[in-house]
């Protein structure tokens, strides 16, 4: 279950045509408040407003023809639920979509819009897991996870090789992490291209079950975290991703909800991009000074902007001025 660069490279080709080639930000007033030299990688105008298009489209694209036309099972709170929905229609693949009762309305109603089908569940007395492999075993459906699979990880991975090929090499690499795909499949890239680059995960504070399996070496986990990065809401890292992440990825850091919120208006303020709280994690990291990025070429993946417009303008009247 091992992935390497060479499933990345694959993986690449195989979407090439498919996914976009999103753009590469600079700030000069990023720049000027953190010493850096800093490029974001900006997935929020990604297909479907995230990375996530990248590892699903590669994984549905590899399945057999009988799969395809039995449909695929995913869970998600939103993005990867999109995804999965978006690369079904594109590829003639029926999906089905397991999503919380609260994720957010906006991520409901795309899923919806692209063609899925949405089972939803209430998150504080059900597991989403294993209610999407009990209706994968009734109606003989290929489960597709949203980032403990290799074929989603080399998927995500392409991200960082995009970013590395328009950039340049880089001395640091900031990425989100919620399960880990993205952050695994990322390092993955950029240890390849570029062995010295220093690779940093970044997680919501009262998320940071995969913050504490880094440190301690042992998985842990957390249930259902209070947090609005909805996006990294996961239990914890995968079965593939955590051995991915001990050996690719060099540090870890956590941010909180205030932290976040503030990066996020930032990035709409100052780069006029819309992006979601997960999908800030790595530039509020940057931003909030969690590392020493003075004199430093950084690059930052913002891995989505699928938010809810009016929940966010409660968030910003209510913000102290």
């Amino acid at each position: 279950m091992d992935v390497t660069f060479d499933d990345v490279a694959r993986a690449h080709e195989r979407i090439r045509a498919h996914a976009k080639r999103t753009p590469v930000l600079a700030s000069s007033q990023v720049d000027a408040r953190t010493g850096a030299t800093v490029f974001f990688k900006c997935e929020n105008f990604q297909r479907m407003g995230a990375f996530k298009f990248r590892g699903a489209y590669n994984a549905l694209s590899q399945l057999s023809a009988q799969q395809k036309r039995r449909g695929v099972i995913a869970y998600s709170s939103g993005n990867h639920a999109q995804a999965v929905a978006l690369a079904g229609r594109m590829l003639g693949v029926p999906a089905t979509i397991v999503m919380p009762e609260d994720a957010p309305r906006v991520k409901l109603e795309a899923t919806r819009g692209y063609g899925a089908e949405i089972v939803t569940y209430d998150p504080k007395s059900a597991a989403r897991d294993e209610l999407a492999h009990k209706l994968a075993a009734e109606r003989g459906l290929s489960v597709i996870p949203p980032y403990d699979h290799p074929h989603i990880i080399a998927g995500q991975g392409t991200a960082a090789k995009e970013l590395i090929e328009d950039a340049g090499l880089l001395d640091v690499l900031l990425v989100p992490c919620g399960g880990g795909g993205l952050l695994s499949g990322c390092a993955i890239a950029a240890k390849h291209l570029n062995a010295s680059c220093r690779v940093v995960g970044v997680e919501p504070a009262t998320g940071d079950d995969a913050t504490r399996s880094f440190h301690t070496k042992t998985l842990h986990t957390v249930r259902n975290p209070e947090t609005i990065a909805d996006g990294a809401r996961t239990p914890s890292l995968g079965r593939i991703t955590f051995p991915l992440v001990m050996r690719h990825v060099d540090d870890m850091l956590t941010v909180t909800d205030d932290e976040l919120l503030k990066a996020m208006f930032l990035l709409w303020e100052r780069m006029k991009i819309v992006v979601e709280p997960t999908g800030a994690l790595a530039a509020c990291a940057l931003l909030e000074k969690k590392l020493d990025a003075a004199g430093k070429r950084v690059g930052v993946v913002i891995s989505g902007g699928n938010v809810d417009l009016a929940w966010a303008a409660t968030r910003l009247l209510a913000m102290p001025r």
